[in-house]
């Protein structure tokens, strides 16, 4: 009776994943749209249960250097292991969630029709930069940002792959961003066309902040690809619940996936500015008198 009940709500879930579907941005599959942050967050941890699921399963946290191929190339990546231990750091290693990211960027391009070529990508929370590295490979003018106190180990990951990001059509540099300050001019001057972010959101405290970035980032064309893993779902939730006041978001399927880099931990999202909130931008930037995109929020 358990096991009918519960083929039962799997097969009521498959129908609203199937009748919830939409195409969103710039990203090329159908990805299942969020209407309601607690059902989300509800819907992730039922079904997919993350806290029995191990973790790290594509990184080893306790290395100095992760190697990843991609694009035909082989990316080094350093860490700092000790900073693992201390209090709000977390950019100092790297995640599921970012190889996931990475890969699903690799996989889209080759397989689904992403178009990164040419493209300028600006990178929130880049931790050791894999993401970027991986980014710029496939073509893209990548920005990758952190705190400053971050920039360090980042900047040494581009240099160590500076030969391997030689052969691409693609250039990553590197440039400090603290949420919820305005970002620079070169950083929003022109708007990207894709805000990159894995594994930032993890403190509730912080997610007001991460939102007025990412509205600062993005415009009417700017998609956002967003991982992370699935560790807290009070924090999940918060952001959704404040996400979906501006944003219409959308989870990728995970048969949408690079199919070696799927882990049920990590859920990917697409984000785009609703059509309301980018009419009221296009209005306020009108009426500035000096008509710089830095009034857009």
């Amino acid at each position: 009776m358990v096991d009918s009940r519960e083929d039962a709500a799997e097969e009521r879930f498959g129908d609203a994943e199937e009748d919830a579907m939409a195409c969103l941005g710039a990203f090329p599959t159908k990805v299942k749209v969020v209407e309601d942050a607690a059902e989300e967050t509800l819907l992730l941890w039922a079904f997919r249960n993350p806290v029995s699921i191990k973790q790290h399963v594509y990184v080893s946290q306790g290395s100095l250097e992760l190697q990843l191929d991609a694009c035909g190339q082989v990316l080094h990546i350093m860490q700092a292991p000790s900073s693992v231990n201390m209090l709000g750091v977390t950019g100092g290693v790297m995640w599921d969630s970012g190889v996931v990211l990475a890969k699903l960027l690799e996989h889209a391009v080759d397989t689904q029709g992403l178009q990164l070529r040419g493209k300028k990508c600006v990178e929130i929370g880049a931790g050791c930069g894999l993401t970027g590295c991986v980014t710029a490979l496939l073509g893209a003018t990548v920005i990758m940002t952190d705190m400053s106190d971050r920039l360090r180990l980042l900047q040494k990951n581009v240099d160590e792959n500076s030969y391997s990001l030689s052969k691409s059509h693609g250039s990553a540099c590197v440039r400090g961003l603290l949420w919820g300050d305005q970002p620079d001019q070169e950083i929003v001057d022109p708007l990207p066309d894709f805000v990159l972010a894995s594994d930032v959101i993890y403190n509730e405290n912080v997610v007001p902040q991460l939102l007025h970035t990412l509205r600062s980032l993005t415009g009417s064309d700017t998609t956002v690809l967003l991982s992370g893993e699935l560790r807290n779902d009070a924090v999940l939730e918060c952001f959704f619940r404040l996400a979906l006041e501006d944003f219409t978001i959308g989870r990728v399927l995970e048969a949408d996936l690079h199919p070696d880099y799927c882990n049920p931990r990590v859920a990917v999202y697409v984000l785009v500015r609703k059509t309301e909130t980018r009419f009221a931008c296009l209005v306020a930037h009108e009426l500035s008198p000096c008509h710089s995109r830095e009034h857009l929020d």
